[in-house]
């Protein structure tokens, strides 16, 4: 039964606020989790499923010595209910957590559901609540009515980037005569690979750079993000920008000519029937005629038909540093939270992490207990005070890096094995942190590892 006690209230049905509304209920305080779809959809959704993932469907490096497992390694031991479910779903990544998205999804929104603690409310908030707690993890897409609300309380104008989604092609219509499997960094078939020479890599070059794509208004800078450029944009920086990034042939070998390509268009599974496949690194913002036709100039994709085309959108998020506490606390109410993309942390992980914290600290108000600010030596931590120290005038979204997490005490080299002492330092300072607060464990991968 759902109790009929102090809840919280979680608005957002996505990564970080199926995270918060986990968190909560797993410390004993209901939750009322609103979702708007199905009733509205947003430009990227396609389902009503609770966690849908919208862009790719990899989670990152699931490796220690990598900031992204890390940070997974972390919501581990914190027992992270969109970790479990991604570890749940998962599909050969060569060294990447990678999953099938349906799955992962559909596992999310069954935990949620099922849970006796959380209400799931099917209907759009258009206005915050007024009595708290509340969490507010509505992300990038925020209804423009609830966007003004928030607008209105924090008193300035939102931050924005365009961001791209990849295109899938359907499986049965790829030449894999062309194609060989294989990873980069370890002897595993996770991704269907599309060698090229150098002649077909110059022509689909060409085409790239000079194809017609999708504007922006012209009131609206386009600003993108870093880590997720549309693959156009990245082509136009240089001829050999892409060899020396999503198309790099590093590690991969052609068994037909037993020589690395000079490029390779890395193909990755959707689900686990590996019935679609999506482009690996190719967000784009192109019209959709002409993907189809640059493309097809991909070996093995000649004929490819494609199952969803990529697409550009615009992504909205608070400038954090302003409005914000290291507990995910807007500075102006102490029982309202903020979570996910629309705080300025950037990626699936980055997200869940910001919703795993809010959703602790909601649940601690209503407890009446001390909110908790993580270590700064944590990745956890580190995405936190990123986010609410960094400069307000030039405030932009983040993924998890080392560089945000503070030094050692000496110098380390090589960079491999300072990541490892890092990695080590701040699982060790997690666990004495979970200790101390009394906090629920889940079990880790790597524990005992470092």
């Amino acid at each position: 039964m759902f109790s009929s006690g102090k809840s919280v209230t979680v608005i957002g049905g996505g990564l970080a606020g199926c995270e918060a509304a986990w968190q909560i209920a797993q410390l004993n305080v209901p939750v009322l989790l609103y979702e708007m779809r199905p009733k509205v959809m947003t430009p990227a959704h396609k389902t009503d499923k609770l966690a849908e993932l919208v862009c790719s469907n990899s989670l990152r490096s699931d490796l220690i010595d990598k900031p992204a497992g890390l940070l997974k390694e972390e919501m581990r031991r914190l027992g992270s209910l969109i970790i479990r479910c991604a570890d749940q779903a998962a599909l050969p990544g060569g060294g990447a957590l990678t999953v099938d998205r349906e799955k992962f999804a559909q596992l999310v929104t069954e935990a949620i559901e099922n849970h006796p603690l959380i209400k799931v409310v099917r209907e759009m908030v258009a206005k915050i609540p007024e009595s708290g707690p509340v969490v507010i993890a509505t992300g990038p897409l925020t209804h423009d009515l609830l966007a003004n609300e928030i607008r209105q309380l924090i008193g300035a104008e939102f931050l924005y980037f365009y961001d791209a989604v990849s295109p899938i092609v359907d499986a049965e219509t790829i030449d894999y005569s062309k194609c060989f499997w294989g990873a980069r960094y370890r002897d595993e078939p996770a991704y269907l690979n599309c060698p090229m020479t150098e002649e077909e890599y110059r022509r689909f070059w060409e085409e790239l750079i000079s194809a017609e794509r999708h504007e922006p208004h012209e009131f609206e800078k386009a600003i993108f993000f870093e880590g997720c450029l549309p693959i156009e944009e990245m082509a136009k920086r240089g001829y050999l920008t892409l060899v020396y990034g999503p198309l790099r042939p590093t590690g991969l070998i052609d068994p037909r000519t037993q020589k690395q390509p000079f490029a390779v268009v890395q193909l990755r599974p959707e689900n686990a029937e590996m019935t679609m496949f999506n482009l690996v690194g190719f967000q784009t913002s192109l019209k959709w005629s002409e993907q189809k036709r640059v493309f097809r100039l991909i070996p093995g994709l000649e004929n490819a038909e494609f199952l969803r085309y990529g697409y550009i959108h615009r992504n909205t998020y608070i400038n954090s540093p302003a409005a914000l506490k290291p507990t995910y606390q807007f500075k102006r109410r102490d029982d309202l939270f903020f979570a996910g993309q629309l705080t300025g942390v950037e990626g699936y992980i980055e997200s869940a992490a910001s919703g795993l914290v809010a959703g602790i600290n909601a649940a601690r108000y209503v407890r009446g207990e001390p909110l908790l600010v993580f270590p700064a030596e944590t990745a956890i931590g580190a995405l936190a005070h990123y986010i609410t120290t960094a400069n307000p005038k030039h405030f932009a979204p983040m993924n998890i890096n080392f560089g945000l997490l503070p030094p050692l005490e000496r110098k380390v080299r090589p960079k491999e094995l300072r990541y490892r002492l890092m990695a080590a330092r701040s699982l060790e300072k997690l666990e004495k942190f979970i200790d101390q607060h009394k906090l629920h464990r889940g079990e880790g991968k790597y524990e005992g590892q470092l």
